[in-house]
């Protein structure tokens, strides 16, 4: 059996002590900062979250990618972060809830720890401070040391207030400070449902991501982020390779309509990946303004989204639902999630798309 090889990954994990203190807005901003330096950044999110890797993408110009242990397996977070990563500078992983927040009932199976100790990369705390003072340093010391595979090497103090509450915070802390940001309610996202509103649905997303780098960059040391980040061993590990996961098709680049736009934002990079390499030739298309699928369509992809959130009164969506349903009443294969399948009883009156 060969050994895999090793791979030098600058890296680190923006995580925190519960869900609400700044990840999203420190990791994104990370992500656009370094972008807007000229290096080529990943961003990844724990877990099987689709909203932020959204704004992710729009930070660094690549898909936003997900590394979640409960639905790919342990075995392959670290080669489908090398995959995610291939060609990048830097790496930063968006952790979810709570630093040791996993599945209940294990020992933080699927937690922002748990993907930090399989792929060797060490984190850094962000800790809304605007209630806190010395105390931070306790939560922050309890967080480092509750498990030695994890590497906490920093803290970024957020919300943070008066320079004298800054200045008692940073005296109780046995960490290094790579930055002090302060409040700012102009640049935070909207939340809806589970997490944020998609960025396909804010028309002012890349504004508001552009922004987020500025803000970032002004108040976050980024030469020390990334020190911190090139201070990751290497990964001894295979990039996941999605042609060795399939087997190509038999018939000439069958079309693959894979549902897209605003109401269908939630889809893994992955997929589209895994069908192109099986020989699929997929083509996007958008429910609420194209009156029929793609031409030649041999399989139905719908995603996840918010259409509920997404009205219409284009006329496109009946056609296309209308048109849609013919070829599956023949037999041919459609995937839809639960919004997906749902979709066309809440844009139109035609009958909807049946799972």
């Amino acid at each position: 059996m060969s050994v895999p090889p090793a791979t030098h990954l600058p890296r680190i994990a923006v995580a925190a002590p519960s869900t609400g203190q700044g990840k999203t807005t420190v990791a994104t901003g990370l992500m656009a900062a370094l972008g807007a330096r000229g290096l080529t950044v990943s961003g990844h999110k724990v877990g099987p979250d689709y909203i932020d890797p959204g704004y992710h993408a729009l930070a660094t110009g690549r898909p936003g990618r997900n590394l979640d242990p409960h639905l790919v397996g342990r075995e392959r977070v670290a080669p489908l972060l090398l995959h995610g990563a291939r060609g990048a500078d830097v790496a930063i992983i968006e952790g979810v809830m709570g630093l040791h927040d996993g599945r209940i009932g294990t020992d933080g199976f699927a937690s922002t720890a748990h993907v930090a100790a399989l792929t060797r990369t060490p984190v850094v705390l962000v800790v809304d401070i605007a209630r806190m003072s010395r105390s931070v340093g306790a939560v922050v010391a309890g967080m480092a040391a509750y498990d030695p595979e994890v590497d906490v090497v920093g803290v970024v103090l957020n919300r943070a207030g008066s320079a004298r509450n800054v200045a008692e915070i940073e005296r109780s802390l046995r960490l290094p400070v790579l930055g002090v940001v302060p409040r700012d309610e102009s640049i935070t996202s909207p939340s809806r449902h589970l997490g944020l509103v998609p960025a396909a649905e804010r028309h002012d997303a890349a504004e508001v991501v552009a922004r987020l780098g500025e803000h970032i960059a002004r108040h976050v040391d980024l030469d020390a982020v990334l020190e911190a980040a090139g201070s990751a061993p290497a990964l001894v590990a295979q990039p996941w390779e999605p042609s060795t996961q399939v087997h190509r098709v038999t018939d000439a680049a069958p079309v693959v309509a894979m549902a897209a736009g605003r109401a269908f934002t939630f889809s893994y990079a992955e997929h589209e990946e895994l069908l192109t390499a099986a020989g699929c030739r997929v083509v996007h298309f958008d429910p609420l303004h194209d009156a029929c699928l793609p031409e030649g369509t041999r399989a139905l992809l719908l995603g996840g989204g918010f259409p509920r959130c997404v009205r219409t009164s284009s006329p496109a969506t009946g056609r296309c639902s209308r048109r849609s349903g013919r070829p599956w009443r023949a037999g041919r294969p459609r995937s839809p999630s639960v919004p997906g399948s749902s979709t066309c009883s809440i844009h139109s009156t035609a009958p909807p798309w049946r799972a």
